[in-house]
């Protein structure tokens, strides 16, 4: 149906009609002179069938002037023609251009609903009063917020408010540093197998850390978050984007450091990718520190530098398994180190097990397939 403001447009065949009456040709003549059936003038005069570009050219043969007059014509009647978007198109299209909002709603984080729903859901999501103060909003305010100022990517400021959420919907004894350090000297016992991985929600429970796990939305990056609700309430947040028992422990460690060290508690300390994460001068002081603590646990620093020392340049298999041996970890645990040493993200990758299946079932997660009912 036509839009009101456009009914005046009218269907291309008109105005061929009326070139023909002004120079006194039939639609046989007209047919004749385009080669074609009169029929194939008829149903366009008639305003049955529209313009094609073969026939514009043609027209514009005809009556010695430009095809694109014809293109143009059918155009515009086609688009007077085309109804109106869906109420919200415009909207949403908004809210998508920096966040993945059909990934929010299929994940369950945000109510499918109509756009200005959404667009409520959205503003509370962000703890917001309304989208206008959402950071990265092609809509926002001019003003850059700090995350913005922080230059967190919008997908992981989405991932780590869901962690947020979650956290503030859970109840935790009071954090305790002692039992943490006691836990990590559990956790040491635990690193020989990749089932033992099921042990570590229970164990961060009973020292008062939160422990959530909530899968990375696509084309991001966030391997894990540390921050604290409270001066007793500390959260560690995990995607597990990289499925393997290196990974999962350095993470784990590296956000453990931040808790003990108190750090997050002004702001958030979000962990992009970790395994790329290089120990130079670039790094903020918070960092290099939860990454010295991460290896160490991970390999033993002063045993593990002696061994490279001693095996360089040549580092084989059996070597590699005598040292994890060693220190008691799983070998796949001191090849993500040397793997991170060597900067070859390829080397003795059979050893790298896979720990999610073991880990998620018993933690607070959320994702891959399963949805935290969390009201907002």
């Amino acid at each position: 149906m036509a839009t009101t403001d456009a009914t005046w447009i009218k269907h291309p065949g008109f105005y061929i009609k009326e070139e023909l009456d002004e120079r006194g040709w039939s639609q046989r003549d007209l047919a004749f002179i385009l080669g074609v059936q009169e029929q194939a003038v008829n149903v366009i005069i008639s305003g049955k069938r529209g313009i094609s570009p073969d026939m514009a050219r043609s027209l514009g043969d005809a009556f010695d002037v430009n095809p694109d007059l014809f293109a143009n014509l059918q155009k515009e009647y086609e688009m007077a023609q085309a109804k109106q978007p869906k109420a919200g198109v415009s909207l949403l299209g908004k809210m998508h251009v920096n966040y993945p909002v059909r990934e929010m709603v299929n994940r369950g984080w945000l109510v499918n609903a109509e756009a200005d729903m959404i667009n409520q859901q959205l503003a509370r999501f962000f703890e917001v009063q309304n989208t206008s103060q959402i950071p990265y909003m092609a809509h926002a305010s001019k003003k850059r917020s700090l995350y913005e100022e922080r230059e967190i990517p919008p997908a992981q400021l989405a991932w780590l408010f869901r962690v947020r959420h979650i956290a503030k919907s859970i109840s935790a004894p009071r954090y305790s540093e002692g039992k943490l350090r006691e836990a990590v000297e559990t956790m040491r016992g635990l690193t020989v197998a990749p089932e033992q991985t099921r042990e570590i929600p229970r164990l961060l429970a009973e020292c008062g850390v939160r422990f959530i796990i909530v899968e990375k939305l696509p084309n991001s990056k966030i391997d894990g978050v540390c921050f604290w609700l409270n001066e007793y309430s500390p959260v560690i947040g995990m995607s597990i984007q990289r499925d393997t028992i290196d990974n999962f422990w350095f993470v784990l460690r590296h956000e453990i450091e931040h808790v003990l060290r108190k750090h997050g508690r002004k702001e958030e300390m979000i962990d992009g990718d970790l395994q790329k994460s290089r120990d130079d001068e670039t790094e903020p002081e918070a960092e290099k520190v939860a990454n010295l603590a991460a290896r160490d646990f991970c390999v033993v620093t002063e045993k593990f530098e002696s061994f490279i020392i001693r095996k360089k340049p040549f580092y084989y298999e059996r070597d590699v398994i005598a040292y994890s041996r060693l220190v008691n970890r799983h070998p796949g645990i001191v090849v993500g180190q040397m793997q991170r040493h060597l900067d070859n993200y390829s080397y003795l990758t059979p050893y790298l097990s896979k720990v999610k299946q073991f880990v998620v079932p018993g933690a607070i997660a959320d994702g891959w397939g399963q949805i935290l009912p969390i009201s907002l």
